[in-house]
């Protein structure tokens, strides 16, 4: 058993395909987080993109706002801020708005940017992408803090910057570094104390360098005078599941192509090892190239003791959303691991197990002294009946 308590969430790119009417994609997206709020699924991480048809929120703020209306206890992050794109200042009064807005419900995950598309699109040179982040990180934690702000860079320049409204939590909302591949996610978090979002760390690749980015952020950490949590270290992956491992793979057979054919269409490094074009090839190019799990919730169960076994404690595991399967199938893989994986690693059922053991070691004698309860009774009752019917003669 872990030693810290695994919260369970979803990280929300979202991917939908161009053929679907956008509208209702975003409004399904809501009704999904709505679905994870009731079964209790503890966070939802929002993305941030702006080019390739597919990743079609560009705000996660907007999408924020308008979701914890609809959702009572369920923690909604950014996921995350592309920080290049925006000035410090006005991402540090959008977040502190909505810490406001969902009392104390909102998370901040940011990064670099993801699609390189969406940086050339704005005129940014993909090279300084993340010096501009921890540039933009620096100051956005200052303006959380209170503090005011005058610099100037080649990208943003602030005089006398402040924010009006205070965080509404108490020191500070929680700041999340999204963390891949490199070391500048764990370096940033561990500079600022942060946490991490390590959001491939179920592939080959991003699971290979999970103990390497941790190791660099504790180093960084120390040599600024934090100490890295892990119940802030949350780790991202692939997954459908369902009560069979055939119905699990029957059921991804209505989107896994496309997920795969735009995950290389806008990555052209990212290459299937297996090319064929069965329903096969593409499922083995998920498990194998992406470390995803189609299956059941034992299946899930076991990749993420495989996370353990790699990483040692961690705060968070969070399902990549990917829609592989319809909506109904979705809902139903959300609603499975809520019965049966989240039980398993937060030791809810404990008790009960206990409890029946307890119950199975001592059945024969309770079932005895039971039996012998019961005999007393009929023997009461027929005493009382034959005592009656001798009073009445």
């Amino acid at each position: 058993m872990a030693s810290i308590p695994l919260r369970h969430g979803m990280f929300l790119p979202p991917i939908h395909p161009n053929k679907e009417n956008p509208t209702l994609a975003i409004q399904r997206d809501m009704e999904l987080v709505e679905h994870l709020d009731r079964l209790g699924y503890e966070e939802a991480w929002i993305g941030e993109h702006h080019s390739s048809g597919a990743e079609i929120i560009a705000s996660p703020e907007l999408f924020i706002a308008a979701v914890a209306e609809r959702t009572r206890r369920i923690r909604l992050g950014t996921g995350v801020i592309s920080l290049p794109y925006h000035s410090p200042l006005t991402v540090a009064n959008r977040i502190i708005q909505l810490d406001h807005q969902t009392r104390g419900r909102i998370m901040m995950g940011v990064g670099p940017g993801l699609l390189t598309a969406d940086a050339m699109m704005m005129g940014i040179e993909p090279e300084t992408l993340r010096d501009r982040m921890s540039e933009a990180l620096d100051v956005v934690l200052r303006l959380l803090d209170g503090e005011t702000v005058t610099e100037k860079t080649e990208w943003y320049n602030l005089v006398d910057a402040r924010v009006h409204l205070l965080p509404y939590t108490n020191p500070r909302l929680e700041v999340c570094v999204a963390s891949t591949l490199t070391p500048s996610g764990g370096r940033n978090a561990g500079k600022y104390g942060l946490g991490m979002l390590c959001v491939a760390a179920t592939s080959p690749t991003g699971f290979d360098v999970l103990g390497t980015n941790w190791r660099i952020a504790n180093e960084v950490a120390a040599e600024h005078g934090h100490v890295m949590d892990r119940a802030r270290l949350r780790l991202a992956g692939l997954t459908h599941i369902a009560e069979t491992r055939e119905q699990a793979l029957e059921n991804v057979k209505f989107g896994l192509r496309h997920w795969l054919d735009y995950r290389e269409a806008i990555n052209p490094t990212i290459k299937r090892k297996t090319r064929g074009e069965t329903f096969e090839g593409l499922v083995e190019a998920v498990v194998k190239d992406h470390g995803g799990v189609i299956g059941t919730p034992d299946d899930l169960i076991a990749k993420i003791e495989q996370l353990y076994e790699k990483q040692g404690d961690f705060g968070a595991f969070l399902q990549v959303a990917h829609n592989w399967a319809d909506f109904e199938a979705t809902k139903k893989s959300w609603e499975l691991v809520a019965r049966y994986v989240i039980p398993h690693f937060s030791g809810a059922n404990r008790n009960r197990d206990e409890s029946l053991k307890w119950s199975i070691e001592h059945g024969m004698e309770y079932g005895s002294r039971s039996a012998v309860a019961q005999r007393k009774m009929f023997e009461k009752h027929e005493a009382e009946q034959q005592a009656k019917r001798a009073a009445k003669d």
